[in-house]
């Protein structure tokens, strides 16, 4: 991990392909709010790059509409979630379930009842985060990972983990509309006063051109098709 310009260098938390719908490198704050340090988070998840509608699930619209799609028909539900750099692990958060199915308008009704009703000094953070993981990174600098499979976690608080280290898993727990890593940097462990810190990955390749790419020190925009297998 490093600083360039402000920006801070770290590693990518996930392998294979992945699109990122919110980024900062299409809007700050990326999820539209300083709270809760979010101001430079990334979403990323994975798609079918085959089908127009860019779908996440292995399924027909039909069914995502009025069923649901069960979390394993999910193409990033269950991937690994790596450390993006050494640290210790401050925040270990897991056993809130994860909504069986994702389904739009449950899902939706879900985020809308947590952007009116949740309360930051009242509420249990995971209902908006799920399950998720905070790891000190350096002496100001934190990252945070959330929305993760229930029990998935596989570190500690007070835990030291290596760069490349297994956190957990992608999941669908708390305010998610589909299974997805939240990826964001800040300046303290403490979700309800962080502020964000803009971060940039050291290395992914970006498919362009019929092809692909290295892109170092990256920011992926919300079109971009990444990835990142070492």
């Amino acid at each position: 991990m490093e600083k360039l310009y402000n920006l801070v260098i770290i590693g990518f938390p996930l392998r294979g392909e992945w699109l990122a719908p919110n980024t900062p490198g299409k809007r700050i704050p990326s999820h539209g709010t300083d709270q809760l340090g979010e101001r430079y988070a990334f979403d990323f998840l994975q798609v079918d790059w085959t089908r127009a509608g860019r779908n996440f699930y292995n399924t027909n619209l039909f069914q995502y509409l009025f069923f649901g799609v069960p979390l394993n028909k999910c193409y990033g539900w269950s991937q690994e979630v790596y450390a993006p750099c050494d640290g210790e692990i401050i925040i270990a958060e897991d056993g809130y379930k994860e909504r069986p199915t994702v389904n739009l308008f449950s899902d939706l009704f879900f985020a809308l009842k947590n952007a009116h009703a949740f309360n930051l000094e009242k509420d249990d953070i995971q209902t908006v985060a799920g399950n998720y993981v905070i790891m000190k990174c350096s002496s100001h600098v934190y990252a945070a990972f959330a929305h993760l499979q229930t029990g998935s976690i596989t570190v500690s608080a007070g835990q030291t983990v290596k760069k490349g280290d297994i956190l957990g898993k992608v999941g669908h727990s708390g305010n998610s509309m589909a299974p997805h890593l939240h990826f964001q940097l800040m300046d303290s462990s403490d979700l309800l006063s962080a502020k964000g810190i803009p971060c940039a990955f050291e290395q992914y390749e970006l498919f362009q051109d019929g092809g692909w790419k290295t892109v170092y020190h990256g920011v992926p925009s919300n079109k971009d098709r990444i990835r990142f297998n070492q």
